[in-house]
Order: structure tokens, then sequence, then C-alpha cells
């Protein structure tokens, strides 16, 4: 206390001095701030290191937990902030979280929730807390009141849309329109396309002409073209588009013959193959079923290709109808439900092979654990003729190879890559895989006369097998396995002794004889790509929609040009056939000439220099 002297004697005292006001320390924020700072960073460093998408997915939910649960602790104990302020947030935080996930629309799953919301709150929050580290305890708890108000409401106001290729949460505003319902508004409105195209004869049969492109993948189903060449100057004079149509969810690639081409999608409840003209992508028929597939992850539509073989199509659809159509006029021709013939379940993914036909017979794998995985049905009458144990698990298609004079259908699942005889079902040999939940998505890769390529998944890489045959029987050895080249959903391609394909998101070449990375460049996200063999030249088709020439050349990565094709993801196959180049996704196909800068490009390597 101080007092003052003045004229008269009298004192006056400080009031301020007899009662002194208490100070309050800064809250102690550090802790928290360095917590937000190492998961950002965790974050961060996850995104540019090669690991699996699944692992990645996983390791950064740990990260997420693990950062909660610290920051929850720091909250909880510290004695700067009132317990009744301690308890209030945490259990409005705890409120919030309940309602939201109550309220979300139904395309969100808790883990996107959890990965959407929790990063802002404790991003958010913390910044509100350095923030007002010096300020009243009422400022500090209204802000946070009003962040977590403001983001657990934000949560219901969304909806999901699949992952995108590394396992990111794809979300848009809940009540705008999706990609499907703009599709089927115009579906509504138009007029029947069939009244644009001339009448067909009712006796008239499709048949395959050279250049058609009539199964997944293509005639080996190796992703490779032959016979093409295709201007290159894409930077100057990308290929011209012919035509864009709107097109339902799926991640069905296309098949072409002669002027028609043929894909599945959804269309609201009902899922579909359709036929489409090749000159003007107007549709020409559509065979519909009564059934819709939607996984929150993978999202909505068919996953399978469509295969024609004598004039009929033959489609999977994702929970396991089995169609045979006439190609001409979609009319059915015969029907199975391939879940009644084997005892099996839809798969977390759909069903999502493409059916092979060979021999009069048409090979569709179904998985599950009554050892009738792999089903052969006659291609005329949808008579089962066979069924083969070939594993519980797998989304890649059944492949046709030929070792020495023996004709073999190889099938990579989850323990095994099984290979069995195409007329009997018969087992002819099995390579027992390595690692656990193994989910193959790739199709066996032949390599000369007695050797194959296999990937079960990223986790364990890519492994080259030997074939050999004894008086035992064949033996199937494994040469190399290299983790230079893990592909997840993403084609690879083999030409002249090299590998090209995705190690991740990022394209790579990898020596076909020892398996060791040449080069790795390119972010292509999980695209796609195609072998054009004459050239020699790659067009890979990004996540993002962009068509990229790179060449094959394994001494470096050489991009030649790009163009944007279609607008989304894009995990769908691209097709070239006829001079043309066809690119879906979930919203958009179309068509692209491929000659159409090439005879600029001559014209302007002919002209002489100045």
């Amino acid at each position: 206390m101080s007092s003052e002297a003045i004229p008269g004697n009298a004192t006056i005292v400080n009031s301020a001095d007899q009662n002194p006001k208490p100070t309050t320390r800064p809250l102690w924020v550090w802790p928290t701030v360095a917590l937000v700072a190492l998961y950002w960073i965790g974050f961060t460093v996850l995104a540019l290191i090669e690991i699996a998408t699944f692992t990645q997915f996983l390791i950064r939910l740990g990260l997420l937990a693990l950062t909660s649960l610290l920051f929850t602790i720091w909250w909880l104990i510290n004695r700067q902030v009132s317990l009744s302020e301690r308890f209030l947030i945490f259990g409005v935080t705890i409120a919030g979280a309940v309602l939201s996930a109550v309220l979300s629309h139904t395309t969100v799953v808790l883990p996107a929730v959890l990965m959407l919301a929790v990063p802002a709150l404790l991003t958010v929050g913390t910044i509100w807390l350095v923030l007002t580290r010096n300020k009243s305890p009422r400022m500090r708890q209204a802000g946070l009141l009003v962040a977590l108000i403001l983001i657990w409401g934000a949560v219901p106001t969304v909806r999901m849309e699949g992952l995108s290729g590394d396992g990111q949460p794809v979300f848009r505003w809940r009540f705008s329109p999706s990609s499907e319902d703009r599709f089927l508004a115009t579906k509504t409105a138009a007029k029947p396309d069939t009244d644009l195209l001339p009448p067909v004869k009712s006796n008239a049969r499709l048949v395959a002409e050279p250049g058609d492109w009539l199964e997944f993948r293509g005639p080996q189903r190796d992703g490779a073209a032959h016979g093409i060449s295709i201007a290159t100057n894409w930077n100057q004079s990308p290929p011209k588009q012919v035509w864009r149509q709107p097109v339902g969810p799926g991640w069905s690639s296309v098949v072409i013959v002669g002027q028609r081409l043929f894909t599945q999608d959804q269309r609201g409840e009902s899922e579909a193959v359709v036929c489409l003209d090749t000159a003007t992508g107007q549709e020409i028929w559509a065979h519909l079923d009564a059934n819709r597939f939607a996984e929150n992850l993978g999202g909505v539509g068919p996953r399978a290709t469509p295969t024609f073989s004598e004039g009929l199509i033959y489609a999977l659809g994702p929970s396991g109808l089995l169609n045979c159509l006439d190609a001409i006029t979609g009319k059915m021709k015969w029907s199975r439900d391939i879940k009644t013939d084997s005892k099996a379940t839809v798969p977390m993914w759909g069903f999502s092979g493409s059916p092979l036909v060979v021999d009069g017979l048409v090979v569709v794998f179904a998985g599950g654990d009554s050892g009738r995985s792999l089903l052969a049905y006659d291609a005329g009458t949808g008579k089962l003729k066979w069924s083969a144990a070939a594993g519980q698990n797998s989304y890649a298609s059944p492949q046709l190879m030929s070792f020495g004079k023996q004709q073999q259908i190889l099938f990579p699942a989850d323990k095994t890559l099984t290979s069995v005889d195409p007329q009997s079902g018969s087992s002819i040999w099995k390579f027992e895989a390595t690692g656990d939940n193994n989910q193959p998505s790739l199709q066996p890769q032949p390599v000369g006369k007695d050797a194959l390529l296999v990937s079960f998944s990223p986790d364990t890489g890519t492994t080259m097998l030997d074939l050999s045959r004894n008086a035992q029987g064949w033996q199937a050895a494994s040469r190399w396995t290299s983790r230079d080249l893990k592909p997840f959903f993403n084609d690879f391609v083999v030409h002249e002794g090299s590998i090209y394909g995705f190690d991740g998101k990022i394209f790579c070449c990898v020596d076909l004889q020892s398996g060791t990375r040449k080069w790795k460049q390119g972010r292509y996200g999980n695209g796609q790509v195609l072998l054009l063999a004459d050239q020699p030249l790659l067009v890979i088709i990004s996540e993002s929609g962009e068509a990229v020439q790179v060449a094959a050349n394994p001494e470096k990565h050489e991009e030649l040009g790009r163009f944007q094709a279609v607008t989304g993801k894009t995990w769908n196959h691209p097709v070239v056939a006829h001079g043309h180049l066809y690119v879906r996704n979930a919203e958009e196909i179309a068509c692209f000439d491929l000659q159409s800068g090439q005879e600029k490009s001559t014209a302007s390597k002919s002209q002489p220099a100045n």
C-alpha cells in the first residue's frame, strides 16, 4: 500500500494497492501446438513416401487416433483450465461427434467422418488456444464451443463419393446433384436414341473385324495394341474430340466391335449393359436389370467389362448376375446368378472379373469357400459345365495362356495362383502366394513362352514366375520378387525387356530380368496404362482424367504430350481401336481421333530448315 502527502496533512490511500489484483499465467499451449504440428508433418510425409494405399490409410488413422488421445489427455489434466470448462468442452465434443454421425449422409462412413472433422477440430482448436492464451476463460470457452458447433455441424452437409486412389475420402455438398442425377435427367428428358439410328434387320449378326477390341485389356488381356501408329504432338495439336456423352457411374472399360461400343453402368435402381454408336456416341440399346450396387468406399455401379464373342455380349454385374445378350439388339439369350451357383456372397467391392470366353465356355470367378469359385458355363445355353477351387477373394479376371502346346486358365486369388484346364476345370498347377489379406485385381502377364508376372498385393510387390514341366507335371518357381513395382489396381505392360507401370501413384520402369527399377517419375495418381507396341508408345490415363503420352524408353521418363480427356476420378482402362482413343469414367465417356494431328506432324517434319 502506498500513500501521498497533500497540503493540509491529508493522506490519499491507493485502493488498488490495498486489494492487489491476482495475476493469471498465460495458458501453456505448446504441447498441443507440437502435437498438431507433428500430426501434419506425419500426414505430409505419408503422402510422399512409398507405401501401400491400405497400409497408408491405417497408419493415418492410427496417427490421428494417437494425436487425439494425447490432446484429450492434455486437456483433461490441464489445471490452468477449470474443471467445469474441461468437462464441458469434452462433453460437447463427444455429443457433437455422435450427433453428426447420426445426421450424416448414408454414404459417409465413420472413418471418413473422423478423418474429415477431427484434424479440423484439433487444428482450429489449437490456433484458438494460442490466440486466447492471455485472454479470459470466457472468451476461450466461447470460441471453442463455436468451433465445435461449426465443424461438427458441417459434417451432415456433405456426402461421400468414394475414395481417391490413395485412400482419401472424396466429399461433395450433400444436396448438390450428383453426376448420376444429371445423367438420369438427360435420359428422362431425351427422346430414345434408337430413333436417331437406322433400323436393324432382325436376323443380323454382329461380326468382329480386324482392329476391334473385344475384351478387357485387349486380345491377350495384356494391355497392348498392335498395328497402330498415332500422332505424337499432343501439346501442339491434341487429338480431335469426335464426341462426348454423359454416362452412369461404374468402373467398366469398353469393348469395340465394328461401329459399336459396349460398356456397363448404373442407372438409378438398375444396372445396365449399354451399346453405343462409335461414330456419334448415341445409345443404340441398353439392357437393364433391377439391381443397384453401391458401397461407400469404391462407389456405385459395375466393375467388370463386357466380353464379345460370336455375335454375343457376356456381362457380369457387380452383384453376380451374368448375362448373355445379342450384340445387335440387346435381347437376352440367358442369365445366371453366380452367387447361387457357387454359394458365395457379394464381395466387398463387388464382382469385378470380366468374363473369359474360350472354346464355347464362359468362365467367371465367384469366390466363396465352397470350392466352386471358378465357374464355366456353356456359351450358348448358360448351362454350368464345370466348377473349380481357385481361392476365396479376388478382383482379377480369368486369364487364358498357352505354355508349350497346352492352353491353361490362370487365376490369382488371395492364397494361390491357380492354373486349370479350360475344358474340364481340373487343376494343372498352383503357386502359393506370400503375404496376408491378398486381394489381387491385376491380370497375370505372360512373358515369352515359359514365364509370367503376377502381383497379389501392393505389399508384396510383383513376382516373376518360371514354368517348367517334368514327369511329375508342371512346376512354377519364383525367379524374383520386387517391391520396386507395387501396383494396386493399375495396369502394367511389358515391352522389350522392361515393365512399365505404377509403383503406387508414380509411374516407373522396371527391368524384366531382375526386377530392379530403372526409373520412377510421373505422378499420374492411380491411373492406367496402354502400350502401343509398334511405335513404341505408352498412353497413360491419369486418375484426374488426363491422357498422357510417354515414350516406352527404359533409359528415362520421357513425356511427349498430354491433354484433358475426361473430368472426374478416372479408374477405367483406356481403349484404342480403329485409330480412336476411348476414355470413360463414372461421369462421362469420350472418343478422340488419334490420327487428327498426324498429317500436320508429318508435314512439319518434311519442311526444309531455314
